[in-house]
């Protein structure tokens, strides 16, 4: 397949590196621009004028490593099925109106609705389409079986007016931490796309009061099966030796899991290891050892004896002390979508933070290769969640109306996820009160997923604890004015490889962009001049942090003005 680093030669990389950072034209920048994003050369949404186009060093060190680079990750193959820029059409098996759903804004379509996907569930996958029109919903609306897609005419002609939260329709939702916290304010949605039966045994644990682990596991982490032990490798590497592939072939999802040692060698590897690290006080984050072992769910493209080539470079080391091996995991959702709605929720006020009562937008858990697609959400406690899914692409969606906690939200181990062409509307009434605005967040061991092409009027870029690492967020224009949140029993904001590359903030604070004072083994490409003010950061790891900052101070300066993009312009 061509995948192995050792088939890039240093020429074939110089030279794809520097047609990427001309401005090699993609289908992705296209439908960009279709949908009114700025393109290189233009003037961004914060008004300032682009400046003459530059290459920074790093970008000819990426390319000459880019699967091993120690401050870059590489994102190349995020999203769904590597990041395809086109999702599929499946036939069309069903209606909701020929199941009785009526768009006149009053009767509950909820039922019908759900009838008519679970029809196309029953016929082996299929697109069920809601005509042009505002259809309310008492329920909310599930999608369990792969293959399954919910069409609407479009988010500007199809409405879903929901009318009640997740709290009124499955109950109180307790933190698993303890506290009187909601889980609604980080979990759920009223659009939710989950494998079937994992998410009868949610809702089951939640209704008895059993607050679940939400991810590939189990509600008890203990839904799996060892199938191989893994010999040691090292990130990037394309292809693993296992002891028994047996159980393996192509298109198998499998689980890759690492668990940590005594000393905490895992934990500090994703941090870019070192003296920092290695000196930092691991035992006492209770929340954030309850994260490991760290999964990664990967696709097998290839079987020769007890070689295995994966669909994605490891994102890791492979070290024996970690006790690596492939295994089971629950079942996945494969291969679902949302598409071409709007999500209006009746409007009520914001609750205080962590009190949300569950008015969500469209959530992805367990799912891989599923994906969102003009789809706007109004007036929700929290927007769009990856929550254990991975490998999702996330289009051309947004968040309007009066404004929300986490208008975009990544945990429980989230990876290889793509949000693209995405917009969070400024507020339309004010903050009460005692509430919280995150952003675009991030946690939970979380790796190796992008933000790409954002227009956000509002929030910030939100690294709420719990190590997340390897992650990119790249052609973002931010009114910079959210703020992180997470417990210190969390740990880290940041662990290695976070990039933030050609970000332009409107309001000139610093916060959680600008992060090579924050993030270990981290790069700042392309940013326009801000200071501190409001929340203030102080480093986790002691020492030299081996952060990169380049091209500080210039607007829409840096080329490849998009770094995913010209990640996957690269030849593999």
């Amino acid at each position: 397949m061509g995948m192995s680093s050792t088939h890039l030669t240093r020429r074939t990389l110089l030279a794809g590196a520097t047609a990427v950072a001309l401005g090699a034209t993609t289908v992705r920048a296209a439908a960009a621009e279709q949908a009114g994003f700025p393109r290189a050369g233009e003037v961004p949404s914060s008004g300032e004028v682009p400046q003459a186009g530059q290459v920074p060093a790093i970008w000819g060190e990426f390319v000459r490593s880019p699967f091993t680079h120690p401050q870059i990750p590489y994102v190349g193959r995020a999203g769904r099925h590597g990041g395809a820029p086109r999702f599929p059409r499946p036939r069309v098996v069903a209606d909701v109106t020929d199941y009785g759903a009526v768009p006149d804004g009053t009767t509950d379509c909820a039922p019908a609705i759900n009838r008519a996907i679970a029809a196309a569930g029953r016929a082996g996958g299929g697109t069920v389409t809601i005509p042009p029109g505002t259809f309310r919903i008492d329920g909310l609306i599930r999608i369990g079986d792969s293959g399954v897609v919910l069409r609407g005419a479009g988010s500007g002609r199809t409405t879903l007016y929901a009318t009640k939260s997740l709290t009124e329709l499955i109950g109180v939702y307790g933190s698993r931490y303890g506290g009187d916290k909601s889980a609604w304010s980080w979990a759920g949605g009223l659009i939710w796309l989950a494998p079937r039966a994992r998410w009868d045994s949610l809702v089951a644990a939640i209704r008895s009061r059993a607050w679940p682990f939400e991810g590939w596991t189990g509600n008890k982490r203990d839904e799996w099966a060892p199938l191989t032990a893994v010999e040691p490798a090292r990130q990037g590497s394309w292809t693993i030796t296992v002891a028994d592939a047996s159980a393996l072939h192509p298109g198998r999802l499998v689980l890759l899991r690492l668990s940590d040692d005594p000393a905490h060698t895992l934990l500090q590897h994703m941090s870019g290891g070192g003296p920092g690290p290695a000196s930092y006080y691991w035992d006492d984050k209770t929340k954030l050892l309850s994260y490991v072992p760290y999964e990664w769910p990967v696709r097998i493209t290839r079987v020769r004896g007890r070689r295995i080539t994966l669909e994605r470079p490891l994102p890791l080391d492979i070290r024996p002390e970690w006790t690596p091996r492939l295994t089971t995991h629950v079942p996945e959702l494969t291969d679902s979508g949302v598409e071409g709605i709007t999500l209006d929720v009746t409007e009520t006020p914001q609750s205080p933070h962590l009190l949300d009562k569950g008015y969500n937008g469209v959530v992805l858990q367990c799912a891989y290769d599923c994906w969102v697609d003009d789809v706007t959400v109004r007036n929700v406690d929290n927007g769009f969640g990856l929550v254990a899914a991975s490998a999702c692409t996330l289009r051309r969606t947004r968040v309007a109306g009066r404004g929300s906690h986490h208008p975009y939200f990544c945990r429980e181990g989230s990876h290889d996820n793509l949000i693209e062409d995405f917009t969070i509307e400024q507020r339309t009434v004010p903050a009460p009160p005692n509430t919280q605005l995150h952003g675009i967040n991030v946690e939970g061991l979380s790796s190796h997923n992008v933000w790409s092409r954002g227009d956000m009027r509002m929030g910030t870029f939100d690294s709420h604890r719990g190590l997340p690492f390897a992650n990119v967020r790249t052609d973002i224009t931010v009114n910079n004015n959210g703020r992180h949140g997470g417990d210190a029993n969390a740990g880290p904001l940041f662990g290695a490889r976070f990039t933030h590359w050609n970000v332009r903030v409107t309001n000139g604070r610093a916060g959680l962009v600008k992060i090579d004072g924050l993030a270990p083994y981290s790069a700042t490409v392309g940013l326009d001049t801000v200071t501190e003010f409001d929340q203030i950061d102080v480093p986790d790891f002691t020492g030299d942090l081996h952060s990169r900052l380049e091209l500080y101070g210039t607007t829409d300066a840096v080329r490849p003005r998009n770094l995913y993009e010209a990640q996957r312009e690269l030849p593999r």
